[in-house]
Order: C-alpha cells, then sequence, then structure tokens
C-alpha cells in the first residue's frame, strides 16, 4: 500500500503524509554512504513518498549534494524537491543580489535548474529585531517574499515558503493571506501547542495554534520535529548517523527532559500496540491541517516504520486528549521512572 496523499494547502499540489527529512539529525544524507543513501531513497519511491526537504545549511551543503546526486541517478518522476535558506539582516541589506547567490549555490549543488519548493530558514522576530540568522515581520513580507516571488517568476521554484520559528506572537503575524504557499510547523506529541489550546505555563514556548492560522490562510502545512528530534524515537543508543546537531529550535526544550516525557506515553502507545515513534507520527497526522509529517530517516527500517504508522491513520479522539493532557504533566522526578 502506497502513502496517502493530502492536499497542499492552497497550492493545487499534492503531497505524501510522510515526507523524507534529508537533515542533520537523522544524518543519512550527511553522514550515509552513498549506496546506503541510494537504497534507501529507492525505497521511499516505492513506498509513496513525493516529497524530499533539504538545506543549504545541513552538513554545510553535503545534503544537498547527496540528494542531488541520489534522484538524478534514480531519475523518480512526480515528485517534489524542497530546500531551505538560512540568512539575517545583514544578507537583506546586501540587496537582491546576496540571496540569488545563496540560492545559486542551493541549485548548483543539488544539481537542478528549479526547486519545487524554497523555504525562509531563518527565525521571524519583531521588527527591528533581526540578526544573523533571523529577520523582521515587515523584511520577511517585503524584500524577502520580494526576491523569492522574483525566483518564481524566473520558474526556478513553484511555491514559497518559511519555518515558522522565533518570536510566536511575530510568527502569527507572518502569516499573510496571498504571501507564502507553505508552512514548516514544530509540531510532536511532547510539544503540541501547534495544533491545540496550551495554558501560558506550558514548560516550552507555546506556538499558539500556528497550524490553524496557516491553514486559515490557505497555506500548506508541514510538521517539522515530529519526534522532537529523536527523543520521541524510542531507541537507545540513537542510531550511528543520528546526531543532536542543530541544537534546540524552540524556548525550552531539553532533549533529555523531552524524552522523560516520550516515556510517559509509552503505555499509550502499547495500548495501540505501536512503538513510541509510530504514536508520535500517528499524533501529527491526526491533525487535518497538516498535509505532511517531515520525518528525519537515518536507514530503511525507520522509513518502513513511518510508512506503517500512516497506513494507520489518525489516532482515535480519546487517545488524542490524552496524548496532550500527557504533555502537561509534570515532568518524573530524577531517578524515578
Amino acid at each position: 500500500m502506497a502513502l496517502r496523499q493530502r492536499p497542499l494547502g492552497r497550492t493545487g499540489q499534492s503531497i505524501s503524509e510522510v515526507g523524507f527529512g534529508c537533515g542533520n539529525q537523522a544524518g543519512l544524507l550527511v553522514r550515509g554512504e552513498p549506496r546506503e543513501q541510494v537504497s534507501v531513497i529507492a525505497r521511499a519511491l516505492e513506498l509513496g513518498v513525493t516529497y524530499f526537504d533539504t538545506a543549504a545549511a545541513y552538513g554545510a551543503g553535503q545534503s544537498e549534494e547527496n540528494l542531488g546526486r541520489v534522484l538524478r541517478e534514480l531519475n523518480p518522476e512526480n515528485i517534489l524537491v524542497g530546500t531551505k535558506l538560512q540568512f539575517g539582516q545583514a544578507e537583506l541589506q546586501a540587496g537582491p543580489a546576496r540571496i540569488k547567490d545563496l540560492f545559486d549555490a542551493s541549485l548548483a549543488r543539488l544539481g537542478r535548474e528549479s526547486v519545487d519548493v524554497l523555504f525562509y530558514h531563518g527565525r521571524i522576530q519583531p521588527d527591528g529585531q533581526g540578526g544573523p540568522r533571523s529577520v523582521g515581520v515587515s523584511d520577511l513580507l517585503g524584500p524577502l517574499l520580494d526576491v523569492y516571488r522574483g525566483f518564481r517568476d524566473e520558474s526556478r521554484v513553484r511555491l514559497l515558503g518559511f519555518t515558522g520559528l522565533g518570536d510566536t506572537a511575530s510568527v502569527l503575524r507572518a502569516i499573510q493571506p496571498d504571501a507564502f504557499d507553505v508552512f514548516h510547523c514544530y509540531f510532536s506529541a511532547i510539544n503540541p501547542s501547534g495544533g491545540f489550546t496550551l495554558p501560558d505555563s506550558f514548560r516550552q514556548q507555546n506556538l499558539r495554534g500556528l497550524i490553524a492560522r496557516a491553514s486559515e490562510v490557505g497555506m500548506g502545512v508541514l510538521a517539522i520535529r515530529v519526534l522532537a528530534a529523536g527523543a520521541l524515537a524510542g531507541q537507545a543508543p540513537r542510531h550511528r548517523l543520528a546526531s543532536r546537531e542543530g541544537g534546540a529550535l524552540i524556548a525550552g526544550v531539553d532533549y533529555n527532559d523531552d524524552a522523560l516525557q516520550a516515556e510517559q506515553l509509552r503505555p499509550i502507545a502499547a495500548e495501540l500496540g505501536a512503538t513510541l515513534p509510530e504514536l508520535g507520527i500517528r499524533f501529527a497526522l491526526s491533525k487535518p491541517e497538516v498535509a505532511c509529517a517531515l520525518i528525519g530517516v537515518s536507514d530503511a527500517t525507520q522509513l518502513e516504520e513511518a510508512t506503517r504508522a500512516a497506513e494507520a491513520g489518525p489516532l482515535p479522539p480519546g487517545v488524542i486528549e490524552r496524548v496532550v493532557n500527557a504533555s502537561l504533566s509534570p515532568l518524573p522526578a530524577a531517578g524515578e521512572g
């Protein structure tokens, strides 16, 4: 059974429920062997994966290079390739030519003339607070969007997106109709605040329903960090290719705390006859506004598990409620377990 497809917001494009993450966390496209990379991506195509997500920052360009090489070898049809540019105020002030240089370099590494989706990969901050890897809301919706639209006019990209990181209020302001097409949203069973209303006292950054806001304006939503950077993977030790490189994407995240929180979900998973990662993937896909759960893949076994989880379908409403409530539970004291 091939993966189901979901509509990608207002774009008219469909996308597989599971997307192939090519980043540092899972590591296959950064640290894997070339033959292994080809084998796993070939299997992903067989399973119906239609979206591959990379970035200039992953392995200092290695992920783009390796993904491009593998896709040229396999030459698949009807897939989507997305990449991401990370920059800040200095690049914006340098003008469009600097951002064009960054995009040209990404396309060269990929060995492509165009990509399907181009994301802004930095953080969104209040106006006037943009830094080396962040921009203000007005910059995102003004000069940055203008440059990206220029790439689209040149047929070098079809869809424009940004990653919803930084100041939550600013990200909410940045989600506007007729601007960007696609949205990356941090969303997991550990921090479900992008899709559910949580109290101000929540221990991590509260993302205050970003998914609903993006859906309201017609953006296609891709859920990221679905397995909380491996805390929901339920495996020890971590895979040989996996890394904690890249740090926390949102405020208040601690990997060890997330792993403790994940253990409180294990009994719920067991009742369903599922593993922790399967529970996490099904939870993300239970939100109908989520078009795709983006999963970092280290090997074929993880890929198969993600596919089985998607095939099992969304969680029952009662289970979803239990998972959300578990995210609000106090962490076990040190030594409990």
